[in-house]
């Protein structure tokens, strides 16, 4: 298997995802966004924000360069949107103000999986950067690249593994205790959406101090 992988690439470049996707924070963000729909509804939410995640990462380490360079698109910029739409969903759950009732078909709970549980919170702009840059490294390198294709696909079954089972929770829980989830959530993606936008302003005056300096 090493000669068609590289284990070296596959454990770091997971190890790396692992830390920024964070499967364990994200689990009270799932439930505390789709706590209005049953589990039936919740389960088929983490599969499909499992997969929109892993879609826009595939394309992202296919296209992103030239993606971002056709629409002329800073990474430091796709950062800051992000940063933004995770800080308005944060002030929606700190407020008790949900964007949309659910329906009989779980709709609620399928259009939180794309966004912004799918993309920009697992599929965010630091998940796709960290790819790209492995997927830019490995160039040229059959098992380079197959290590991190295989660690971008474990990857997102751990994350599936970790929504799926994390549904057991919100029947443990209960109305009070999904309440007190909510707003936890609500701060720490306000929190993390802060650190996004911060980064991406330091990150943006980085890079063209030359031009900010005259």
């Amino acid at each position: 298997m090493s000669s068609w992988i590289d284990l070296t690439t596959f454990i770091s470049t997971f190890t790396i995802l692992f830390v920024i996707m964070d499967p364990p924070g994200n689990i009270p963000v799932f439930l505390a966004l789709t706590s209005k729909a049953d589990n039936w509804a919740q389960k088929r939410a983490a599969f499909q924000a499992t997969l929109t995640s892993f879609c826009v990462i595939v394309v992202f380490a296919l296209f992103g360069q030239y993606i971002l360079g056709l629409l002329q698109i800073s990474v430091e910029a796709l950062r800051l949107s992000g940063g933004v739409l995770l800080f308005l969903v944060a002030m929606e759950l700190l407020t008790g103000k949900d964007q949309q009732e659910p329906d009989a078909t779980g709709d609620y709970s399928v259009n939180v999986a794309l966004v912004p549980l799918g993309t920009p919170l697992l599929a965010g702009p630091g998940t796709i950067v960290a790819v790209m840059v492995a997927v830019a490294n490995a160039s040229g390198n059959f098992a380079a690249t197959a290590g991190v294709a295989l660690a971008v696909v474990v990857m997102h079954l751990v994350l599936w593994v970790s929504l799926y089972f994390a549904v057991a929770l919100s029947g443990v829980l209960g109305e009070g205790g999904t309440l007190l989830l909510t707003r936890i959530a609500g701060l720490l993606l306000a929190a993390i959406a802060t650190q996004m936008v911060a980064s991406s302003i330091f990150d943006f005056i980085a890079t063209n101090k030359h031009v900010i300096l005259g």
